[in-house]
């Protein structure tokens, strides 16, 4: 008979976006254990007591600081950690930092011979995804980003709003770069099975549905930096993305995600890690759906990926 197993899941970073999603992970009953872990160890044992104290009114869940074996037997690692743009510093400059953070974190997990599946969140979250697979051994399946399920979760809150349909009915999905070449496939966009071309035929809201998508497509890029203006920091949604993320591995649900994941010939791309969309279950990725995307799509995530591969090459030229 197989032992049971608690669904463990470890978070490395205890800050605004670690401590939103273990709080929103608490709340949902998909984990049995959360563990944080940060730097500094008195935040980290701060967020534990907060969390605690909600104990009562959680799923049955236990909520601890985290000791280094912890790795051993979780089932996911979730890295919020990383640091933010100091003053007078390029953007460069942060994902080299970043990039090192991420390379110590890996070293940690793989010294204690961890078998989990490694959700990457920190930012720029494609390339330090891909940081984190190039300093492991593992199946590419195990080491996955956050992606651009955020950012497809704010593309189905925007067509919601715009053609006035319950969110849960609206699938849509933003590809690429979690950054300014993202892009909205708007061929895999639907309204309960209708492309979102024949909808809106059907809906007559829009007077020029070309115009509207162009600018949801645009509030969906720039949302990130409106929310920063207003209140330094986005955590809200993507602590409830990386909980729908989780859940699809700790439960093996085999979910559709856009998360980032490293392609080898899919889309006709190779070595670089971005959102496209993926089968996710226990194993992390187990396997990209490799759609056949218009040509104005096709070349989208074509430049998306150039851009992430130049910031690559000046990544490995400025740390060789």
């Amino acid at each position: 008979m197989e032992r049971w197993q608690a669904r463990k899941v470890v978070i490395v970073g205890a800050g605004a976006v670690g401590s939103t999603f273990a709080y929103a992970l608490a709340q949902s009953g998909v984990a049995d254990e959360i563990v944080l872990t940060d730097m500094d160890q008195n935040l980290a044992q701060g967020q534990v007591m907060d969390l605690a104290h909600g104990l009562p009114y959680y799923p049955n869940v236990q909520i601890r600081q985290s000791i280094p074996q912890d790795y051993q037997d979780a089932h996911v690692i979730v890295i919020t950690a990383g640091s933010k743009q100091r003053p007078g510093e390029s953007r460069l400059d942060l994902i080299s930092r970043n990039a090192k953070i991420i390379e110590n974190i890996m070293d940690g997990i793989t010294a204690q011979d961890s078998q989990a599946v490694v959700v990457v969140v920190s930012n720029p979250v494609d390339i330090l995804t891909y940081v984190a697979q190039k300093r492991v051994n593992w199946p590419r399946g195990r080491v996955i980003g956050s992606g651009t399920v955020l950012d497809s979760a704010r593309l189905r809150y925007l067509l919601s709003q715009h053609c006035g349909v319950d969110v849960h009915n609206v699938h849509a999905y933003i590809l690429g770069e979690h950054g300014d070449s993202e892009f909205a496939a708007w061929s895999m966009s639907h309204i309960a099975g209708l492309r979102m071309n024949d909808y809106c035929q059907l809906c007559g809201k829009c007077e020029d549905w070309h115009e509207a998508r162009s600018k949801i497509e645009e509030n969906v890029r720039t949302s990130a930096y409106h929310i920063i203006d207003y209140k330094g920091a986005t955590y809200f949604a993507i602590g409830q993305a990386l909980v729908r993320i989780v859940s699809s591995i700790v439960r093996n649900e085999k979910s559709v995600l856009s998360v980032s994941t490293m392609l080898d010939g899919e889309f006709g791309l190779s070595d670089v890690s971005l959102g496209v969309p993926a089968m996710v279950g226990e194993a992390g990725v187990e396997r990209v759906l490799t759609l056949s995307l218009p040509p104005a799509e096709q070349s989208a995530l074509r430049r998306s990926a150039d851009v992430l591969k130049e910031a690559i090459a000046h990544l490995r030229r400025n740390n060789p």
